[in-house]
């Protein structure tokens, strides 16, 4: 293993360490919240110096993010609050993309001359719809930090598509623009890469792809890749007897009823170990099975999900097709549930251009970009988000402790919203609010709301993940190994690949080996074997443990394995590394090896989801995690109904109400 000096752990790279989250100690939430406040005058917390999306080091839930909500959920209680006098007809808790979205429906409700007031805890816009921006040898790179696409468009309601339009978004010609680097890295003759690491395999070995294979769900692997393949002849034939065109009726005791009944409440890991006979080798190509839109892998994920994403071993069941209609109605792809939508569109900061193109129509000083194009490079002057001219003031690095009625629920007319900035707690009025935070976050920012109301906005525990970000000098390795992306599922990060080829105004991807280039690492912490609710919850904590050095030395150490053999040299061609952080990440979808299966294969009314997100007095509910869906339409459509409950209520507020 390579020691420090070799992997370039004291390179100078574009990088800030900054305080470990889960080490910032918060003491009483008072006025002046001294603990926090300490850690920032000792240096420990930089001050915003920096352009926000430029910041590298550990990001996504930054530290000094969330470490005094952690502490209200402790039992820690906010003390007295400085009122500011301000009042505002729409405060929302949030400013990811369904408060942001919030605020476009609730404006174009009501007029341009709404008082609306955005909070975030972050110190930047857009929710898990960050970017990351670098600048590395002269040329300007742009990635995500989180939301990577704008799911299955042709599936968008009617509200969903409505902020489509009303921002300008034109995603055919984006697809045009892109046509060429569709196609970039296969041109290059670029595949995908098999990584069989030492601790697992008894050296590490690199499989490339046969040419014509997409995954497992296109053509499968053929008999002269298996055989390159360190698998044993017993795992190599049942890999090739699960991936012949002709399968058996694994279960053909039972009748078709009875099979998905048996399917839905079996994991795809025992159905093809203990039913289909797969050997535990094999499984090795499946175990992430659902990682990417779960949180959690083939173990905690249903093998009827399987059977309707097209994985193989299911097509002698008679099981028939999934209509294409079938739950069309819900948001993005709901995997497993739904047949697979027709496209995925990508921009270079992933749906970070729909969050600042909703921030500049809301402020407009913020920046002159309006269109997508011009969005790619504009610079945000974040000092204009909270303009006191601006009807919408958005506050950042603001964390909400508390929110409660002025009187009664039923009767009152304003509402406190008790915040943490710069250190000190601070209060304003509203005439409504609407919480577009984390459900979690929801029943102890507001302990009002009624048991059973808080007991539901518990249950949906967000899976945790990691987008690492590392960009290189050269991607010359790559091209050298003949691979543009690595699945390997047992090591820190399960995928490591290049960034999608995409052009989007100023920003232009790479086209040569030799210039700089970003690379898209993954991790998904968990603890296979559990239900999946506490494979998020053990995981969140094991996240929030790990520092930003511990996930450089493992993300140098990763990459310098897999592309050591091309000439790649960690301490030479890594020029910045972000750590994209999510404790609370994807919005829990129901899952039924554990939850009811009427809340998967149904839109039941008994869902946790929908018992969380009903408005109490001034106060509406607009998140993802209300529809139980981690997509961007979701949060759009999310935003859309609660600004109605709002405008219902501010319109007819004779009507007697049952909330």
């Amino acid at each position: 293993m390579l020691d420090d000096d070799a992997l370039g752990m004291n390179a100078r790279i574009s990088r800030r360490d900054f305080v470990n989250g889960a080490a910032v100690a918060v003491g009483a939430l008072g006025a002046g919240v001294p603990a926090l406040g300490a850690a920032r005058a000792g240096g420990l917390i930089p001050q915003d110096e920096t352009y926000p999306p430029s910041r590298t080091g550990m990001r996504g839930s930054h530290p000094g993010s969330f470490e005094m909500a952690h502490a209200l959920r402790d039992g820690q209680k906010p003390g007295d609050a400085q009122d500011t006098g301000e009042t505002y007809d729409l405060v929302i808790v949030g400013g990811g993309l369904s408060g942001l979205a919030a605020a476009h429906f609730y404006r174009k409700a009501v007029g341009p001359q709404a008082r609306i007031l955005i909070l975030d805890n972050h110190d930047d816009f857009g929710g898990h719809a960050k970017r990351n921006e670098y600048v590395v040898d002269g040329k300007f790179i742009v990635i995500n930090g989180g939301t990577l696409n704008i799911e299955s468009p042709e599936r968008y309601n009617k509200w969903a598509r409505s902020i489509l339009d009303d921002l300008g978004i034109d995603l055919e010609r984006y697809k045009v623009t892109n046509d060429a680097n569709s196609r970039l890295y296969a041109g290059l003759g670029l595949r995908r890469g098999y990584f069989f690491e030492k601790e697992r395999w008894g050296k590490d070995q690199l499989v490339v792809a046969d040419p014509a294979q997409r995954g497992m769900r296109g053509p499968r692997f053929g008999a002269e890749f298996l055989a390159r393949t360190p698998l044993s002849p017993k795992a190599r034939a049942d890999m090739a007897r699960l991936l012949a065109p002709d399968q058996p009726d694994y279960l053909a005791s039972m009748d078709v009823t009875a099979k998905k009944a048996f399917l839905a409440r079996t994991s795809l890991q025992d159905y093809y170990t203990q039913t289909v006979g797969l050997d535990a080798q094999a499984m090795w190509f499946f175990m992430t099975m659902g990682r990417a839109s779960f949180c959690v892998g083939a173990d905690a994920t249903p093998a009827l999900f399987g059977w309707v994403q097209g994985y193989p071993g299911f097509s002698g069941l008679g099981l028939g097709q999934v209509p294409d209609g079938l739950f069309a109605d819900l948001h993005g792809g709901h995997h497993g549930r739904q047949r697979e939508g027709k496209e995925s569109i990508h921009f270079p900061d992933g749906n970070a251009t729909l969050a600042r193109l909703l921030v500049a129509a809301l402020v407009p000083g913020a920046t002159p970009a309006r269109t997508q194009e011009d969005m790619a490079t504009a610079r945000i002057n974040y000092a204009a988000l909270d303009a006191p001219a601006n009807p919408v003031r958005i506050r950042l690095s603001s964390l909400v402790l508390n929110v409660s009625h002025d009187g009664d629920a039923a009767s009152a007319s304003n509402a406190t919203v008790r915040y943490v900035k710069d250190g000190k707690l601070q209060s304003v009025r509203a005439k409504a609010v609407l919480l577009a935070c984390w459900n979690e976050v929801i029943p102890h920012i507001m302990p009002e709301l009624p048991a059973a109301q808080k007991d539901a906005l518990r249950y949906g525990t967000k899976g945790p993940l990691v987008y690492t970000n590392v960009v290189l000098r050269n991607w010359r390795a790559f091209h050298k190994l003949g691979v543009s992306n690595f699945y390997c599922p047992t090591m820190f990060h399960d995928t490591v690949a290049l960034t999608e080829a995409a052009r989007l105004g100023g920003v232009v991807h790479a086209q040569s080996p030799d210039e700089p280039i970003a690379l898209h690492l993954t991790q998904f912490p968990a603890e296979p074997g559990l239900p999946r609710r506490e494979q998020h919850k053990i995981g969140r904590a094991r996240l929030l443990a790990t520092s930003f050095e511990d996930f450089e030395r493992q993300t140098r150490s990763q990459l310098a394995r897999l592309l050591g053999p091309g000439g790649f040299d960690p301490a030479r061609d890594i020029a910045a590394i972000t750590v994209n952080r999510w404790p609370h990440g994807y919005s829990y979808t129901y899952n039924s090896l554990t939850d009811p299966v009427e809340w998967v294969y149904a839109q039941s009314p008994t869902r946790p989801c929908v018992i969380g997100r009903q408005p109490y007095g001034l106060v509406a509910i607009a998140n993802a995690d209300a529809a139980a869906s981690p997509h961007t339409d979701a949060a759009f459509e999310e935003a859309h109904r609660a600004v109605s409950e709002i405008v219902e209520r501010q319109t007819f507020p004779f009507v007697p109400r049952t909330d």
